[in-house]
């Protein structure tokens, strides 16, 4: 055994969050933790990383036992590189570096020195340190990070960028116990599985937050946070389903017994006082007064009892008998209430259609992509990160004409730079050769419109080619992509999102809802109640005080939630307001990038529930196996396999 764990309190303020949270961990073991959110995962892991000693309880290490954990906030970090920052954080690393590297010029001829540096060298040598270097900046690109990015300035990186690189010093730590917090968040599909392997064959025993199925799928044991204590199930997650399942049923018969003796308790308190107002006995007085105050104690101690919370998966509760299914009915735990419309009258006509279509910013990203998505379908956008699913999204969001590529120009562009100015012209530059043409004849076109030019005739010359990050439309057209889909920040920097041939076409009164992994900033600083009230008021959206309550209760917010600012919001709670965002305008046409991502395993299947009754179209993002499986749909594959 590695750790053993107890807590016995952890509040914050008045709120206790912990009270009987306890299990150990052996040498090897793979474990997720999971739960609610908000129920103090990460909590637990800053204890157990020694940064959070505000608990009451007992954190029992083996001895000589090396932790890591990732970190969710920097400080100090100055300069430091990206490659500096991750060797800093390996065990050993630096203390092994400076001996090796002031010993030589100080410890002349002292035997005790000499010896210290040739085991330095050794120790060195056998921790693998002499390649560690090359091998990082070969981890980070293999996370699709870029190139250049192990010389960066770590406190430059976005948020995203920082969470992958956590991974990668803690894939090198060698380590005795590795805490992992939702590691595959911005992870593609070759990234993740990288990571999947390494787990499954790292030395180090795992510990891991995440609602990541298939994470979990590879575990050896699950421990759930709920209801302040801890519950351990031995197996993955398609085990944990099982073992929960048969769990929550005991449960549900204690909590139905606890309810029934306190109905018989309230009833045997009257009786009881009724029998001693009226003996007239002293000692039978004495008897019923005696019974009625136990009774009144069993009461107050059974009521002080919080109901637990009850939740079986659909598929396990599918199968339960009829009077446990009937118990979960009445006593399963409060979830998000996605309202999606189902109406099947809608009519199944075009939404996005596509042929031969390549866009890129200065040179094609991808070609040759075909679209046909009609009203109650489904389309998987894959590839990985940077190949170009956040390009092509963006095109299907853009209420302004894409600038087409004039191949002509750009060849003649190119002449003048081999051979030099004519009189006094200047070389013209590859960028300048992007721009509106007037007749472009693979120009994208709105479906609807009955004008009948090209969409890149609409714009002048000068026309923004992209859509504000916090842009939203104001009834029947789209919200902006704020956040990044596939990693494509680099070239996006790099020039105008270009047409290079194809056409593409949107129903020009398609409603969209976008969901996107981040809030945009301009809600940051607002309470979540006037987050919700500005982001209807800004897409042209009636609102009142009485729904802003009704879609926090549908979303599981408190009424001190609404006054908390949204920067301040876990990441569940985010998830949970950009579902609210999303669905604003009852959108015919969904576009979801990573969905499972900060939502808890209950709020996940809600979402694929909804998403499985939905009658609009979808087009999605994600490298979670159990989603897809679950929305399913054609797979558009974007680059590479």
């Amino acid at each position: 055994m590695i750790a053993d764990i107890t807590v016995t309190e952890k509040s914050f303020g008045p709120k206790s969050l912990m009270k009987n949270v306890r299990f150990s961990i052996d040498d090897g073991e793979k474990i997720g933790v999971i739960g609610r959110n908000g129920v103090g995962k990460s909590t637990l892991f800053g204890i157990l990383a020694g940064t959070d000693n505000d608990f009451t309880g007992d954190i029992i290490y083996k001895n000589g036992a090396v932790v890591v954990a990732t970190q969710q906030e920097y400080h100090d970090v100055g300069d430091k590189t990206v490659l500096q920052y991750v060797l800093q954080g390996l065990p050993e690393y630096s203390d092994l570096s400076h001996v090796i590297e002031t010993y030589p010029e100080t410890m002349g001829d002292n035997m005790r020195l000499i010896d210290e540096y040739t085991q330095a060298l050794q120790r060195f040598d056998d921790k693998g340190f002499y390649q560690i270097e090359e091998q990082i900046e070969r981890e980070l690109e293999n996370f699709q990070l870029p190139t250049d990015i192990a010389h960066r300035q770590f406190s430059t990186l976005s948020g995203g960028q920082k969470r992958l690189v956590e991974v990668v010093k803690i894939m090198h730590s060698d380590a005795h116990l590795a805490l992992v917090d939702e590691p595959t968040n911005h992870m593609d599909y070759v990234a993740k599985k990288q990571f999947i392997d390494w787990l499954k064959s790292a030395r180090e025993a795992v510990l891991v937050i995440t609602h990541d199925r298939d994470v979990l799928r590879e575990v050896d044991r699950i421990v759930e946070l709920k209801d302040g204590g801890s519950q351990s199930f031995k197996g993955n997650y398609d085990a944990y389903l099982k073992q929960n399942a048969v769990s929550t049923g005991s449960q549900m018969n204690e909590f139905e017994m606890i309810e029934k003796r306190i109905t018989n308790l309230k009833a045997k308190v009257i009786e009881y006082q009724r029998f001693k107002e009226k003996s007239r006995n002293p000692s039978t007085i004495q008897r019923f007064k005696r019974l009625e105050e136990q009774s009144r104690k069993e009461l107050a101690d059974l009521q002080q009892k919080e109901k637990p919370t009850f939740w079986i998966d659909k598929d396990s509760a599918a199968d339960l008998n009829y009077k446990t299914a009937a118990q979960y009915e009445k006593f399963k735990a409060k979830n998000v209430r996605i309202n999606l419309k189902n109406d099947e009258s809608r009519s199944k006509h075009v939404l996005v259609s596509a042929r031969g279509l390549s866009l890129g910013y200065g040179e094609p990203l991808f070609d040759g992509i075909d679209i046909d998505l009609r009203e109650g379908e489904a389309l998987e956008l894959r590839g990985r990160n940077g190949a170009g699913k956040t390009t092509l999204i963006k095109a299907i969001l853009q209420d302004t004409p894409l600038p087409s590529f004039d191949f002509a120009e750009a060849k003649s562009a190119r002449r003048s730079l081999a051979t030099g100015p004519v009189g006094e012209s200047a070389p013209k530059t590859f960028q300048a050769t992007e721009k509106v043409l007037g007749a472009a004849p693979l120009a994208a076109t709105r479906a609807g419109d009955t004008t009948g030019e090209p969409l890149a005739t609409k714009s002048s010359e000068t026309s923004a080619a992209r859509v504000p990050a916090a842009a939203y439309a104001t009834g029947t057209r789209r919200e902006a992509v704020s956040g990044d889909f596939g990693g494509e920040e680099a070239r996006e920097k790099e020039g105008q999102l270009t047409h290079f041939a194809g056409e593409l076409t949107v129903d020009k009164h398609v409603r969209i809802g976008v969901y996107e992994q981040e809030v945009a900033p301009t809600y940051f600083d607002l309470p979540l109640e006037e987050a919700i009230e500005k982001m209807y008021l800004d897409r042209g959206l009636d609102i009142s005080t009485t729904k802003i309550r009704s879609l926090m209760s549908d979303y599981l917010f408190s009424e001190g939630d609404g006054k908390v600012p949204v920067a301040r919001l876990s990441g569940g709670q985010k998830a949970r307001f950009q579902l609210i965002a999303m669905l604003a305008n009852d959108p015919q046409l969904l576009i979801l990038d990573e969905p499972t991502n900060h939502l808890d395993l209950p709020s996940i299947e809600e979402m694929e529930t909804a998403l499985a009754r939905y009658s609009g179209a979808i087009i999605y993002v994600s490298h979670d196996d159990y989603f897809r499986t679950k929305i399913g749909g054609d797979v558009l594959q974007i680059g590479k396999v």
